[in-house]
Parts: structure tokens; C-alpha cells; sequence
């Protein structure tokens, strides 16, 4: 049984830094971590295959591809558009202690907010579940009453996996 926590902020917040800082506290736990990334920006994500078998099954059809070799998988898709929901599950099957999710800012799993300026605050408003907060900066008292608040990644991190914070999945 799991837990899935996501890691939200806006672009250059440091999510990416937190997620890697992250996965290794958890090794150290000898946990079993594995992680979603939004891609959110417009351009689609590249696939480096084209001109070998698997780029060749997409291209002559198939929605989705997946190469095994020596203990390496990769799994790649040129026209799918799945829900959070629908990775997580695909995740499940591995039996992971750990889903690091990046982005998905709006889904509703537990979440650690990255916030780079007071001007990022007004993102709080929009999101839900959030589990602590990640600021350098001075915070009004209001969220600092109402929120698990941190300075630095090492703390939270710790703080994150003592009270292993998450919604648990089966």
C-alpha cells in the first residue's frame, strides 16, 4: 500500500529540486518511489524512438508502445491523453511506497506548495488539499495559523515522510 503526494508551484519554484531531494531521503528509508511530471507547457514531448521499432508501431498505428530490456522499460504514446487518475493506476500495479507527483496543480491529492514571492500566494486560493508550504520569504499570519509551514526543503522533506503524508492507495 502507497501514498501519493503531489509537488506544486509555479515554473522555477524549485518543484523539480524538491522531487530529487525527495526520492533520496526515501532511498534512504529504502522506500520504493516513482514519479508523474506534468509537461506543462504548449510544445508536445518529443519521442526519440522514430526510427526504431517501437517509433514504427506508433507510426503505423498503435496508441501506445512499450519497449523491455534488461530490467529498463520505457512506455510511450503519440496520441493519448490520460487523466492523473488513469497513471496513478498504472503506477499501482508496480507496488511503489511512493507516488512524487510534479504539477497536476488542480487534482485534489495531498500537496506540497512551492512558493517563490508573496506574489505567488494568490495560487492557495485556487488549490486544495494542500498539506504544508514551502516559503523564504516572511508569510501573513493568517496562513501561517492555518498551515504545517517550512523555510527549506530538508526539514519538510523530513517532516513529509516521518507522518508519512499522502492519501494511501492500494
Amino acid at each position: 500500500m502507497g501514498r501519493v503526494i503531489q509537488v506544486v508551484g509555479y515554473q522555477n519554484s524549485g518543484k523539480t529540486s524538491f522531487v530529487v531531494e525527495y526520492i533520496k531521503a526515501a532511498v534512504k528509508r529504502n522506500l520504493k518511489v516513482g514519479t508523474i511530471k506534468h509537461h506543462g507547457h504548449s510544445e508536445p514531448l518529443m519521442n526519440y524512438d522514430k526510427q526504431k521499432d517501437t517509433g514504427k508501431h506508433r507510426e503505423a498505428g498503435a496508441s501506445v508502445s512499450l519497449v523491455e530490456g534488461n530490467g529498463t522499460f520505457m512506455l510511450t504514446s503519440d496520441n493519448l491523453n490520460l487523466k492523473l487518475s488513469q497513471l496513478i493506476t498504472i503506477y499501482k500495479s508496480l507496488k511503489l511506497d511512493i507516488i512524487l507527483i510534479e504539477g497536476f496543480k488542480f487534482e485534489s491529492y495531498p500537496k506540497v506548495v512551492l512558493l517563490r514571492s508573496s506574489e505567488d500566494l494568490m495560487m492557495l486560493e485556487k488549490l486544495e488539499n494542500v498539506s504544508c508550504l514551502i516559503a523564504s520569504f516572511p508569510l501573513p499570519n493568517s496562513l501561517i495559523i492555518h498551515n504545517k509551514v517550512f523555510t527549506n526543503q530538508k526539514d519538510c522533506i523530513e517532516w513529509l515522510q516521518i507522518n508519512k503524508v499522502g492519501e494511501i492507495i492500494d
